[in-house]
């Protein structure tokens, strides 16, 4: 299975073939419309030059910086925990080490707002949502909310549930094996 970095790679290069420009190109072209937010860019690409959700997305991303290979893991994970988060590293820190113990196809992909969990596909995600909490959210096919397991709503469209943590207490069992499921089942 391509690693995520290597999914970019072929999408960069396959960008000319079916779209007649070069990422080089299509950089002119969005950063000429003067639009900064992600959404407002997609729309562009998708309605006025006919870009295929897939592209307009990696172009969007690239003119704004905003993906993973614009910026270091270590720098987009920083910067998260950054100011009035800092005091939520260490949640993170223990969720990461819970994850890593699943096995070793986990793959930690950061973005700019939180950090993708995946194993060929994302099972799950890290976000430092305010400044006294990280929410976790969760690919769990098939399992009901509960009162913790919450059900994403507009969290994250890219999860079915979410876990709210405000401290390394709240990253016990229950938690732990939410997790894992999702990891098995992806």
């Amino acid at each position: 299975m391509a690693t995520p970095e290597e999914m970019t790679a072929t999408m960069v290069a396959n960008l000319e073939r079916k779209t007649g420009k070069t990422l080089a190109q299509w950089l002119v072209v969005t950063k000429a419309s003067k639009l900064a937010k992600h959404g407002e860019l997609v729309k562009l690409l998708k309605s006025e030059h006919g870009m295929t959700h897939g592209f307009a997305n990696l172009v969007a991303h690239k003119t704004l910086a905003s993906d993973a290979g614009s910026a270091s893991d270590t720098d987009l994970v920083a910067a998260q925990y950054a100011g009035k988060k800092e005091a939520l590293r260490p949640i993170y820190d223990a969720l990461v080490a819970a994850v890593e113990g699943f096995g070793e196809d986990v793959v930690l992909a950061p973005k700019k707002a939180y950090v993708s969990l995946r194993r060929g596909k994302q099972f799950g995600l890290v976000q430092p949502s305010t400044a006294t909490r990280v929410d976790v959210g969760l690919n769990l096919q098939g399992v009901p909310p509960t009162e913790r397991l919450e059900a994403s709503g507009s969290f994250n469209s890219m999860c079915t549930h979410r876990v709210r943590v405000s401290s390394k207490a709240d990253i016990d069992a229950e938690l732990k094996a939410w997790l894992k499921r999702a990891y098995d089942q992806s």
